[in-house]
């Protein structure tokens, strides 16, 4: 129905920026194929709703393909996303033990997990986590199911909506497939840990005149100790086993001393965490006469998840009139006062580790129609619901309250170095189960048309509507301010959105071609919000393009954070009055119901060039700007600001210019401001049976609230790396057996802890693998992740474990194989 000259399908490799993941066997043949290939249908790329016979868009697109990510072993989503060299800053995923809640997130540009779209076939992804969540949880996208990932690498707030401001990641299932595919997969490190297995069987065949594709995934990922790793080195708390009382430790003659020992945290604490996912999905699509088809897709997932960390560090106050005389001669000072209140302290190894568990269901069930008309236009309806619900639990939680009476009533038992009994924590109900509940929900309903004009003027406008709850209730323990962990308040609220957007690609001669985009979107929380986009292509010869895209952008403010409550946490910070024994002080989080959306405006320019046959590459400059960001303000600074002085900065976090610090408070709001740019470039290669593929990021400037983090690394914010790259090797040794070396480099940072400047080294992490083909039936796959055990570079504030577990590799040298039937 459609044609397409041969030359412009030869540009297809190059012009979508195809990454060092996505180069398969079938890009070599793609040259060859377009010799041939005349009649080609149109489909939906990324970043544009007009149907197309090409992938050549003004916007940046990288592909990774299944057979790609089969070939490197990796099992998550996560854990393909986050290798790419756009990722960058710092997201949650396996290695993340503290805070997780055992999700998982990419992070685009470093710009924010929430400032990247995650879209399931073009269509939207419900939130997902432990409730009232903002971003999406990749654990919830079996890796079974994907066909192949795009990546949109500028700004689609115009064609998608909100927080498409640092991209899009489109993840395309698998549809007719036929035949039957079991598959079966473990890892292990060489240090004998975090064994990890898994399962996958995919059917499809014809029913009812359609397509009908059936899929069921489990894996295992085994538990890792963060101890167990030579580069961990002891971590050193000052909250001990045998508890302080006014920072001294009990003597064990009846009084106190100064404390001179710390507790090593690393003992109990995860570096790999564990979980269980089982997953099953479906996909039906049948065409329903000559110029109408029906598609349905339905996926459901359930995670049970862990993650362990040292014994909680419980502090309560206690009023010395309670306290029995003998306890309180050694805080009498010269006139023979004591404090009205003094901290208690202790590590509760008594009751011990702290053990979350979370169990997450995910459901997400979508249908649509598409019809053709005789202009050969195509319009299309959809409905998509999505759910997630979740309990989150915390064993071996200390009931602060209930402490405060046993101590009371048991002085010589907590203040003598000895433990306590686990029948003592339950007689007097000490240590307790925490049970919290959340959940997330979304359904969308969507319209759109698209078409060509005999002037090869293409164009696409449509309507959505969609609507997002959340919630997330805390134990009410913790709801009563009762736990030795923070306060927390409940979380609930709602919103709806309705949007109108259009689309359209004028070709202006034969070599250039204008693409602009509009958008608006009413919120039910802060009202409308309209996005253009406005891109170009320009043809100089056959081989040679250049493209450029302007856009603007935004981000509604999400259910956490408009309508959280206090939500107590526990930050590392530096007291400027030294008041405080611990670098953990407690800063009450607190929502807003008045925020306004984050604004932005993107700029990409670049080109693409088809140098030499087998060999093309692309490059892309690109800058991204954000105002009003939805942020809060930098607790630090302005504890140092109060310090000095400044009443501006104690009144903005509710601190006194003495240093009480018990009721410091950041609210978010419409404060931060972030500017991003840099350059990516791509270099393809085929030669013979080789194929070379190099991917890069140089980060110009990354710029937060006024701070420059270009090239530097920390672990409240992650790392920003000036360079990193991928390169990859494919090779066919013989008809049955292939081989692949990829490599992944992170040039070294710069950092600053506590006032003494830090600097990491560059990395490289090399990983090899092999598949073997036996006959048309069996494939077999093994490899070695991190062949040479590079071990991660110390970051001396980093988040965990002395580094970044988001950015250098804590796990080590992993081997993994797999092995593939089909029939």
């Amino acid at each position: 129905m459609f044609k397409k000259n041969s030359i412009v399908k030869a540009l297809l490799v190059g012009t979508s920026s195809v990454s060092a993941l996505s180069i398969t066997a079938a890009n070599a043949d793609a040259q060859a194929d377009a010799e041939m290939a005349l009649n080609v249908e149109r489909i939906e790329i990324t970043g544009s709703r007009i149907n197309r016979t090409d992938m050549e868009t003004a916007s940046p697109v990288t592909v990774i393909g299944a057979e790609q990510i089969a070939k490197s072993g990796f099992t998550s989503v996560q854990e393909i996303l986050n290798v790419q060299p756009t990722a960058a800053g710092m997201s949650v995923g396996s290695t993340t033990n503290n805070g997780s809640g055992g999700s998982a997130t990419v992070n685009l540009r470093g710009m924010g997990a929430k400032r990247t779209l995650v879209l399931l076939n073009g269509r939207r992804m419900v939130a997902s986590g432990t409730g009232a969540d903002s971003s999406v949880d990749l654990n919830t996208i079996p890796v079974a199911m994907i066909k192949s990932i795009e990546i949109l690498k500028d700004g689609a707030s115009a064609v998608y909506g909100s927080d498409a401001i640092a991209g899009v990641v489109n993840i395309i299932t698998k549809k007719d497939f036929d035949g039957t595919e079991l598959k079966a997969e473990a890892s292990q490190t060489d240090k004998g840990d975090g064994t990890t297995s898994g399962f996958n069987a995919l059917t499809g065949f014809e029913i009812a005149g359609g397509n009908l594709v059936l899929g069921a995934q489990y894996s295992n990922r085994g538990k890792i100790i963060q101890s167990d790793r030579d580069f961990v080195s002891p971590g050193y708390s000052s909250s001990i086993p045998e508890g302080t009382l006014g920072g001294l430790t009990p003597d064990g003659n009846g009084g106190f001393k100064p404390r001179d020992t710390g507790f090593d945290y690393t003992k109990d604490s995860y570096a790999q965490t564990p979980n269980e996912l089982y997953s099953v999905f479906s996909s039906f699509n049948r065409e329903l006469d000559a110029d109408t088809e029906f598609n349905a897709d339905v996926m459901f997932t359930h995670r049970d998840s862990k993650q362990q960390m040292a014994p909680m560090p419980a502090t309560v106050d206690l009023e010395t009139a309670n306290l029995d005389s003998e306890w309180l001669t050694s805080f009498t000072d010269e006139q023979g006062n004591v404090p009205e209140e003094l901290e208690y302290k202790r590590r509760m190894a008594d009751a011990g580790p702290r053990i979350f568990k979370q169990q997450t269901d995910t459901i997400r069930a979508s249908v649509g129609v598409k019809g053709y008309l005789d202009n050969d236009a195509t319009w299309d309806m959809s409905a998509t619901y999505g759910r997630n619900d979740a309990k989150d639990q915390m064993e071996n939680a200390i009931h602060g309250g209930n402490m405060i009476e046993s101590i009371y009533n048991n002085q010589d038992l907590w203040f003598s170095p000895n433990p306590i009994s686990s029948s003592q924590l339950e007689q007097d109900g000490i240590a307790y189960v925490e049970n919290n509940e959340g959940g997330n929900e979304q359904f969308t309903l969507a319209a759109g048309y698209s078409g060509v004009t005999e002037s090869d003027i293409g164009y696409a406008l449509g309507v959505e509507s969609r609507f997002e709850s959340g919630f997330y209730t805390p134990d009410m323990v913790v709801q009563n301010g009762e736990s030795a962990s923070a306060q927390q308040d409940p979380t609930s609220g709602n919103y709806s959105v309705n949007s109108a957007y259009a689309e359209l690609s004028v070709p202006v001669g034969e070599a250039f071609t204008v693409e602009g985009a509009a958008r608006y979107d009413d919120y039910s929380t802060f009202g409308g919000a309209t996005t253009w986009k406005l891109g170009a292509t320009y043809r100089f010869t056959d081989t040679f393009m250049v493209r450029s895209v302007l856009a603007t952008g935004f981000r509604a403010p999400s259910v956490s954070e408009l309508y959280a409550g206090n939500s107590g946490s526990f930050d590392y910070l530096s007291d400027p009055w030294g008041n405080e024994e611990d670098e953990q002080i407690l800063v009450n989080y607190t929502g807003d119901e008045n925020l306004q959306p984050e604004e932005s405006e993107s700029f990409t320019v670049g080109a693409v060039w088809e140098v030499a046959d087998g060999l093309s590459t692309t490059l892309d400059y690109w800058k991204f700007e954000i105002t009003d960001a939805i942020s809060r303000v930098d607790v630090q600074n302005e504890m140092n600001q109060c310090f000095a002085g400044i009443q501006a900065s104690c009144d903005s976090i509710n601190i006194t210019q003495d240093g009480d610090l018990s009721n410091m408070t950041s609210a978010l709001t419409n404060i931060g401001q972030q500017n991003t740019s840099g350059i990516d470039w791509n270099v393809s290669y085929v030669l013979d049976r080789y194929r070379f593929t190099w991917d890069s990021t140089y980060l110009l400037e990354f710029e937060q609230d006024g701070v420059d983090y270009t090239g530097t690394i920390d672990g409240n914010i992650g790392g920003y790396s000036e360079l990193k790259s991928t390169f990859m090797v494919n090779t066919d040794l013989t008809d049955n057996l292939s081989a692949q070396y990829y490599a992944q480099y992170i040039k070294g940072m710069d950092g600053n802890a506590w006032g003494t400047p830090f600097s990491t080294d560059d990395v490289v992490y090399h990983n090899v693998s092999a598949t073997y083909f036996l006959g048309d039936d069996w494939t077999l796959n093994g490899g070695i992740k991190n062949l040479l055990d590079t071990e991660p570079e110390n970051v001396p504030n980093g988040d965990d474990m002395d580094t970044v577990p988001s950015v250098y590799d804590v796990i080590g040298r992993t081997f993994f194989v797999s092995a593939t039937v089909n029939f």
